[in-house]
């Protein structure tokens, strides 16, 4: 009897534990419409071709990266499969996936193809921008849940703003370069979405402290632009914003609020502010986590009308945003162990897949 009661326990203990990464795949499959929309930093996604105008040299087969068509082969193997993963937990695959550090079209189109997630069916929305990486954002989405309409680049602007540029010459300002945010609306079951992806500008230091803010200032003024045209459209933010949650890019310039409770019509609500104060991290830099890739929903799906799309909680009953990590995609030993596999660690090519985790958050009607 000890024995029976000893195995019962054990398997409560499993089921317990599996709740919190299962939970996504619990709502695809309840009553009512539900999907996965999440934002994936690709890590340099790059295809052995130089691009004009690009400093793209060391993704070369003789740069130096030596970036060869076995290591890019190996990259969109990487990606397709964190991508797959993802399907598998949840039961299905993204509805809407935004990405970052993608080269160009090509690569987008070679990656969405990879055998491991063409069944997915994804079409792209994609910008050549001023980046001089040549980086940029893109989006995913199934054409048979996304009904897409329209989409922009909004450039990276200095004015009109808030921010005080007074230490930036014109000339610094005319020769800046920096990712567009990609704008991408449409309907899903009839309700109207906007989607932006974003990059924004790196921790340059100096005078780069304010182009963060500044890009999210950008994105938050087209949100409340789109808001006036469509009453209660539904808004999602994401990207690699290169701050975290409580920074005030975000909690100040694109207001991100904490709790459902505090969100109006003039905020967005930022799942991730809480999920980084419990400890969690989609990437880390001298051992401490950061949460750069963040999702984050307008009010009309914070609290949205009965019937209607809303966001869900997805980790432990209590988490609105997911951090997506597995055994494969992390370092399991040395100095890194508990981090992202990355692709090159040393100069090295190492064959890991990308130095961020994804990130996402469910939606159900």
């Amino acid at each position: 009897m000890k024995r029976v009661l000893f195995i019962l326990s054990v398997f409560a203990l499993v089921l317990s534990s599996c709740g919190s990464s299962n939970q996504a795949g619990k709502n695809q499959k309840s009553a009512g419409k539900a999907y996965v929309i999440g934002f994936y930093n690709l890590e340099n996604l790059f295809d052995t071709y130089h691009d004009d105008g690009k400093n793209d040299y060391e993704y070369l087969p003789d740069g130096g990266n030596q970036w060869t068509e076995a290591k890019y082969a190996k990259k969109l193997q990487n990606m397709a499969r964190v991508i797959a993963a993802m399907k598998e937990d949840n039961g299905a695959w993204h509805a809407v996936l935004g990405v970052s550090e993608v080269e160009n079209r090509h690569v987008l189109d070679d990656l969405v193809n990879e055998p491991a997630i063409a069944d997915a069916g994804y079409q792209i929305v994609h910008y050549d921008s001023p980046d001089r990486r040549g980086v940029d954002c893109a989006l995913f989405y199934r054409p048979e849940i996304f009904k897409f309409i329209t989409s922009e680049a909004i450039p990276f602007t200095f004015t009109p703003s808030r921010i005080d540029w007074s230490q930036w010459t014109q000339e610094e300002m005319d020769a800046f370069r920096t990712r567009d945010v990609l704008m991408v609306r449409g309907t899903i079951d009839g309700e109207m979405f906007a989607f932006f992806v974003c990059h924004l500008p790196s921790r340059l230091g100096g005078k780069g402290a304010d182009l963060r803010p500044r890009g999210a200032e950008i994105a938050y003024m087209r949100a409340m632009e789109l808001q006036k045209e469509f009453p209660g459209i539904k808004i999602v933010v994401m990207g690699d914003m290169n701050d975290n949650p409580g920074d005030a890019s975000m909690t100040d310039f694109l207001r991100g609020k904490e709790t459902i409770a505090e969100t109006t019509d003039e905020d967005f609500f930022d799942p991730f502010l809480s999920m980084i104060k419990a400890g969690y991290g989609s990437l880390y830099y001298r051992g401490e986590a950061n949460i750069f890739d963040i999702v984050m929903v307008n009010n009309a799906l914070a609290h949205a009308q009965e019937g209607t799309f809303a966001i869900q909680p997805i980790v432990k009953d209590k988490f609105y945003g997911r951090v997506f990590s597995k055994p494969f995609m992390t370092n399991q030993s040395g100095q890194y162990k508990g981090t992202p596999f990355r692709t090159f660690s040393g100069g090295a090519f190492i064959g890991g897949y990308s130095d961020h985790y994804p990130t996402y958050i469910v939606i159900k009607k």
